[in-house]
């Protein structure tokens, strides 16, 4: 396994990205770029009758506008998934028009695009298409869908079931569940959220000197995009097309995948020979980012006359949204999360995927694992509540001892290492979660109610967990003895460029400045990750770490050529080989220098030192941790106050404590703000969205923390060299359990058996005057 040194180091990225010297999609302006708007559906659910865009089309500075008719030569985004219906048939092939033809099925869904000099030309040609629609009934939310009668988001799928997933023993649990002591039933809501990412979704394509398309997105998967938009759209070789993303700011998911706009971007560019560019606002975004998370959860936990567990029983209705695609996986991939950190002997679980008319869901940070976090973790609460036991101890009894390890849930997973009550311990620690009652009586003195959630988490980093991802980089050392790492990892806002060249510093005995990172441009190494699924480190470290074993070891045979030496006597150390035991020695410097010199490049052969790595891991890794939310409830405003929060995380070896901070901060804050307030709403007769702006769609904010006390713990895993296990999505994983665990605590002395997400004061306050009623 390779050493790697834990070190607090600042982000290297933040001056330039604070001094305004980022590159974005927004910021590029070379010559002749014009810009691209769209015109967006207002109805959820219509047949267009006509469009009618001789009006546009005259306006100044208006260069073409587009409908589906123009769009010959380019093929849509594909649908389908590789899931069976109930009836045992195929998933429907739901193709995404670029723009929309026949009925559009979403409000905002396009249907022109005007490319014109300047976006005000744009704008206002885009208010002369005259688009006539024929409004048709609309479905927005699982359950109606499923309903009888309900409308129909697809003629040939009348029943609006878009797939049936299926996985455990049913025969086992059901047996299981009938002959336990106690059964927990429980039916949830997991709300609808959208990533809101600091940067909005965004590209500009032209056509390279080469004649190649050329396109500079605001994207996390480079390679992914590339590949999707040469085969799936334009149906020519990946190299002929070349993706830039440049900086990222965020992407959580919702940046992966082709999306109409960059494809259309880059279609228009190639069709008019300039330099096109479309940049979403806010209004936009919200109408048309890929949302996230919404499902009906339907579970029973059965237990025996100890408390151990006996079966899990559960099955997700997850909003699909209009169409079915390879994106839409994000509710079945993850889902071998609710078995937890526990010990279940049986288990079955069903996906339902539920078309409806509104955008389509995909992934978005923790993608499904936050939801099978928050299931198994609400249900134990419940039982805890429903038996008498402490939620603390119903966990500790059932909980996967490390002896047991590897260990095959029930379900879908199997867990390489985890020792799962050692979070818990130090958690509470952390937290003084055994002195809550004590706070919950002072609060209760003042007029409050007080509440506190527990919740152990556990995800699959680096997946898909059948098929682990794979990375490659390679690194070169440079003429003055530098080293320059271009990697396939894509960083999107994380940290990224500082982790890795940290990592590879510290291998040569370097500083970190001495190291130049170079990622994101398709055209830089064979194939890459990208950014998503925690596994930047784990797969992507992993992928550099090999890469500067190839470098070390070929420089240290020219070292020890250069000092006429054997290769066993040189070692590494400050950026120098150096004889051991002697003083003699040379640098990097003059390793470099030695590989360039004619008289040691052997004929036809390029001078330098640079090698690759590629790291595909065997199986995929868990982190795993332990979270506690205390609240406050004022029942007479309902406005809930986090006043505690503390976490524990095992996340096997840890690079950089502060990036790892960082990354658990920002995950914390978007689960818990899902529990207090994110919501996407619809209204149910029009299908218009109702929380489409800053104005309605509650956003966290810094003021609505306490500090968050945090720790992790190392259990390194087997399955990469670098013994990581992965971070980007612990802190979402953990916090919308802990959260809403802590909430319903807080309301259970009223009587309130279950309350469902998003705790708003309104929302909040109701339940408790219908509490008291």
């Amino acid at each position: 396994m390779a050493t790697m040194q834990a070190k607090s180091v600042r982000r290297r990225e933040d001056l330039r990205l604070l001094t305004g010297q980022g590159n974005y999609a927004a910021d590029a302006a070379p010559t002749g770029l014009a810009t691209a708007v769209f015109v967006r559906s207002p109805h959820a659910h219509a047949r267009i009758e006509r469009i009618d865009t001789a009006a546009a089309g005259a306006l100044p500075d208006v260069l073409a506008v587009y409908t589906h008719a123009d769009l010959t030569d380019v093929a849509p985004i594909a649908g389908g998934i590789g899931f069976l219906r109930p009836d045992g048939g195929p998933a429907p092939k739901t193709d995404r028009p670029l723009l929309a033809t026949g009925r559009v099925r979403f409000v905002g869904e396009p249907v022109a695009m005007i490319v014109a000099m300047t976006r005000a030309a744009a704008l206002a040609a885009a208010e002369m298409v005259a688009v006539d629609y024929s409004s048709l009934p609309v479905v927005t939310e699982p359950a109606a869908a499923l309903a009888a009668g309900a409308a129909v988001v697809w003629d040939d799928v009348p029943d609006n079931i878009g797939f049936l997933w299926q996985r455990g023993d049913a025969a086992g649990t059901d047996t299981a569940l009938a002959r336990s002591a106690h059964v927990t039933t429980l039916d949830f809501t997991v709300s609808r959220v959208t990533a809101n990412s600091l940067e909005p979704r965004g590209a500009w394509a032209c056509i390279a000197a080469d004649g190649r398309i050329e396109v500079h997105a605001s994207h996390q998967s480079p390679f992914a995009l590339r590949n999707g938009m040469a085969s799936g759209n334009f149906g020519i070789p990946n190299t002929e097309i070349r993706v830039l993303p440049g900086d990222v700011g965020g992407s959580f998911g919702m940046k992966s995948g082709v999306h109409q706009e960059s494809v259309l971007v880059a279609w228009a560019a190639r069709r008019l020979g300039r330099p096109v560019r479309w940049i979403s606002d806010r209004t936009e975004g919200f109408l048309t980012d890929e949302q996230a998370r919404e499902m009906r959860v339907y579970a029973s936990l059965g237990l025996d006359t100890d408390g151990k567990f006996s079966a899990l029983k559960l099955r997700w209705d997850v909003n699909l949204g209009a169409y079915v695609s390879g994106r839409s996986a994000w509710g079945v991939g993850n889902i071998g999360g609710i078995a937890g950190v526990y010990v279940i002997p049986f288990i079955e679980a069903q996906v339902c995927g539920v078309l409806t008319h509104t955008v389509p869901t995909a992934a978005y940070r923790g993608a499904g694992r936050p939801e099978a976090t928050y299931a198994i973790e609400r249900l134990i609460d419940v039982a805890a509540r429903e038996t008498g036991i402490d939620p603390y101890e119903l966990r500790r009894r059932n909980l996967i001892p490390p002896a047991a390890m590897p260990y095959k849930t029930a379900l879908t997973f199997t867990y390489d290492c985890g020792e799962f009550e050692g979070n818990m311990r130090d958690a509470t620690a952390l937290a003084d979660f055994h002195a809550f009652p004590h706070r919950q009586a002072e609060a209760a003195r003042a007029g409050k109610l007080r509440g506190i959630g527990l919740c152990n988490c556990i995800e699959v980093a680096g997946g898909p967990f059948l098929r682990p991802a794979k990375d490659t980089a390679s690194l070169r050392l440079t003429e003055d003895g530098g080293l320059l790492l271009r990697s396939g990892s894509m960083s999107v806002g994380q940290g990224l460029e500082t982790a890795f060249t940290q990592l590879v510093a510290a291998r040569f005995g370097l500083s970190p400045d001495q190291v130049r990172w170079q990622g994101g441009d398709t055209d830089l190494l064979p194939s890459g990750k990208g950014n998503g699924g925690s596994g930047a480190l784990c797969i992507g470290g992993s992928a550099v770490t090999l890469a500067v074993d190839k470098v070390i070891e070929k420089a240290r045979r020219i070292a020890a050529e250069m000092l006429e030496a054997a290769v066993v006597d040189v070692e590494l150390a400050d950026g120098r080989f150096t004889i051991a035991g002697t003083d003699r020695s040379v640098d990097l410097a003059a390793v470099a220098r030695w590989t360039h010199d004619p008289a040691h490049v052997p004929p036809g052969e390029e001078g330098g030192l640079v090698e690759s790595g590629e790291f595909s891991p065997t199986a995929v890794t868990f982190p795993n941790g332990t979270h506690i939310c205390e609240v406050e409830i004022d029942p007479d405003t309902g406005m809930t106050e986090i006043v505690g929060y503390s976490a524990v995380e095992e996340l096997g070896r840890v690079l950089n404590p502060m990036l790892v901070a960082g990354q658990i901060h920002g995950g914390v804050v978007q689960g818990v703000g899902q529990a207090l307030g994110e919501a996407i709403l619809h209204d149910a007769e029009s299908g218009q969205m109702l929380t489409a702006s800053f104005m309605d769609y509650q956003m966290p904010r810094a003021d609505d923390y306490p500090e968050f006390r945090l720790a992790t713990r190392e259990v390194p895993t087997a399955v990469n060299p670098l013994g990581a296990k992965g971070v980007g999505e612990a802190g979402t994983v953990g916090a919308l359990g802990a959260a809403m665990n802590a909430i319903n605590d807080a309301l259970a002395p009223l009587g309130i058996r279950h309350f469902d997400m998003p705790a708003t004061p309104a929302r909040v306050w109701a339940a408790i005057q219908a509490a008291k009623r």
